[in-house]
Order: C-alpha cells, then sequence, then structure tokens
C-alpha cells in the first residue's frame, strides 16, 4: 500500500513539474513572439518649400511670383536675383540673354532691373501656375498676356506708380518693383497670390551623398561671340554651391553684394527659331532632347521632357531629382558643334 501510495506521488510529482515546464516554455514563447513583432511607424512628411526642397515651419500655399530680369551688362548688378528659387536664362535677343526669376520661399525688398516678356518666358512661368511681372512685351507676348493666358502686372500700365525707376540708371535698364507693389497689384486686378506651385522632385539626403557623374569643378555655356553673356558656374567645396560668374565677373546683389549660389545647374537643349528680322527667336520648350545636370561637384549628361509645362531632368524614361535648394537652368540652343558652347573643367 505505501509503494502504491508512493509511486502515485513520484507519478503526481512528474506530471506537474512537466506541466510547470510546458507552461514556462509556453509563456517564453509567447514572450519571444511579443517581441518580435514589428512596428509600424507611419512615416512623417516634413514640410518644405516646393521650389528648393528646404524645410520649411509649415505648408507654404504662397503663390509663386515669376520676375523678368534684365541681364544687360548696363542692367548688372541685379536686385533680388539672388533670392530667387530658380532662375531660367534663355536668349532674348541677338546673343543677349534675360532671366525668369521665380520667387515663393522668399520675398526679396526690391526686384529689377525688370525688362520685357517673350512668349516662351510666359510658357515657362505658367509652369508653375505664377503670377507674371514685366515691363514691356514682344508683339507676341501682347497678344498672350491680353488674352488672360496668365495673370499679370506690367511696367507699361505702371510705370511711374507700382513699377519705380532708377537714377542712376538709364532706360530701359532702370525699372524696378518692391514686392509690396507686386502684392499691391495682384489685389487691384482681383488676382489671388494663394496656392502654392506643385513641388519639384527632390533628393532624399542619403541620395544626395550618394550622387554619381564625372568630376568637375566649374561648367562655362557660351551663347555666342560676346563674351559680356557667357557665364560660368563654379563649384565651392566648402559651402557645396555653385558660384555664378558673367564674363570672369561674379554676378551678385546690388544691394547685399551677395553672390547667386546654386545647388543644381540644369543645361537643357532646345530648338530656337529666329522670328523676322528683329533677331527675336520661337523656342520648342515642349519636345525635350539632351541635357546636362550639375550637382555636387559632378555633372551627368541626362534628357530633358515637358512636365506640366516644366521642362524637367529625366534618365532611361525616369524623373532625376534634384539637390535640395536653388536651382539654375540654362536654356541653349540646339544645333552642331553645342558641344563647343558647353565646357566643364
Amino acid at each position: 500500500m505505501k509503494k502504491n501510495s508512493l509511486f502515485l506521488l513520484c507519478l503526481m510529482l512528474i506530471i506537474l513539474t512537466a506541466c510547470s515546464k510546458e507552461s514556462v516554455e509556453k509563456e517564453e514563447e509567447k514572450k519571444v513572439e511579443k517581441e518580435v513583432e514589428p512596428v509600424v511607424v507611419e512615416p512623417v512628411e516634413t514640410p518644405s518649400y516646393p521650389l528648393t526642397g528646404l524645410p520649411s515651419q509649415e505648408e507654404s500655399t504662397d503663390r509663386a511670383v515669376s520676375v523678368m530680369i534684365n541681364n544687360h551688362s548696363a542692367a548688372r548688378p541685379q536686385t533680388g536675383l539672388t533670392d530667387a528659387d530658380l532662375v531660367y536664362e534663355v536668349l532674348a535677343e541677338g546673343e543677349v540673354t534675360r532671366f525668369l526669376a521665380v520667387y515663393q520661399s522668399t520675398k526679396p525688398e526690391s526686384v529689377g532691373p525688370v525688362r520685357s516678356a517673350r512668349d516662351y518666358f510666359l510658357e515657362l512661368a505658367k509652369g508653375y501656375n505664377s503670377f507674371y511681372v514685366a515691363h514691356g512685351y514682344s508683339e507676341k507676348a501682347k497678344e498672350l498676356l491680353d488674352s488672360g493666358y496668365i495673370d499679370h502686372i506690367n511696367g507699361m500700365q505702371y510705370d511711374g506708380t507700382l513699377f519705380q525707376r532708377s537714377t542712376d540708371r538709364v532706360a530701359p535698364h532702370n525699372s524696378y518693383i518692391s514686392f509690396a507693389n507686386i502684392e499691391k497689384g495682384a489685389k487691384q486686378n482681383n488676382y489671388s497670390l494663394e496656392t502654392a506651385p506643385e513641388k519639384l522632385p527632390f533628393l532624399s539626403m542619403d541620395e544626395v551623398e550618394s550622387l554619381e557623374g564625372t568630376d568637375s569643378n566649374m561648367v562655362s555655356i557660351s551663347y555666342g561671340s560676346i563674351s559680356t553673356y557667357n557665364s560660368q558656374f563654379i563649384y565651392e567645396e566648402d559651402i557645396q554651391k555653385y558660384i555664378r560668374t558673367s564674363d570672369g565677373e561674379q554676378t551678385v546683389d546690388l544691394e547685399t553684394k551677395e553672390p547667386v549660389a546654386v545647388d543644381n545647374v540644369f543645361i537643357i537643349e532646345a530648338e530656337h527659331q529666329l522670328v523676322g528680322d528683329s533677331g527675336r527667336r520661337s523656342i520648342d520648350l515642349t519636345s525635350g532632347g539632351k541635357a546636362y545636370l550639375i550637382q555636387r561637384g559632378k555633372w551627368q549628361e541626362v534628357d530633358w521632357q515637358d512636365v506640366n509645362g516644366r521642362p524637367l531632368p529625366f534618365n532611361n524614361g525616369k524623373p532625376v531629382g534634384l539637390v535640395p535648394g536653388k536651382t539654375w537652368i540654362n536654356i541653349v540652343p540646339s544645333k552642331p558643334g553645342l558641344d563647343k558652347a558647353i565646357s566643364f573643367e
């Protein structure tokens, strides 16, 4: 009897030990499962300016403003050019280039000298749904402006009121406008300065650090035999930006002496055709073509495509991102021997 009792007691201890062990093992399994359970973190998008990709305190709702800026030698140095988010440089007449400066993240106190409109500049400004500011116009540009193609104000109607003449320069190189008067002109004409433009494609910081391309510290761009309108972009390693020069002279702001410093230089080839005897041109901004993208001391050959009125870089059919910051876009004629007009060092 005692033997049976002892046997039963031992059997019960074995069973209890096994159950306890099994319970502990199950608890350990649950603990392990709980520990390796993936945690889903929702990405938080940091607000940024749509045309620079740089951080902003809150999502910007300001409309872009595009201003025609004179690049004649008598108009240098310009005012407000260094504050533009992006600048287009395109031929106006002969070998003289003109700038379309697009502002969204900043509003300089004054901009100028302001110059006359061309139809292809209107197309570029329209691509950002911007408010367009110019002083004067070509015949074709006037037709577009009169048709309501783009919201605008023009110095031809507001010379001496919204637009002011500088006394230290001669016309037509002395027309200026303040941003306060740009806003005043928009209000007078019932144009809204709200609704930010669609964002440009930008690289992440990891993508910026792994940029590929051919090393180059300088790119030179020639528009013809007049060296005054040829430019260079020199890469400054310490600030990781390109400093612009014209004919070897640094492009600076008249008031602050601050140099033009950009993060992206984008050069595109587009077909140019002369129109009449004025030396003016018709430029194809929709067909796409060959282009060069210069970033962080490297350059690469890419293509450009028209994306809703914006010429943007592509590689093998895929969009190429920009380095967050400011961008300068040169539009040059596509022609034999163009490679001689663009050189890298």
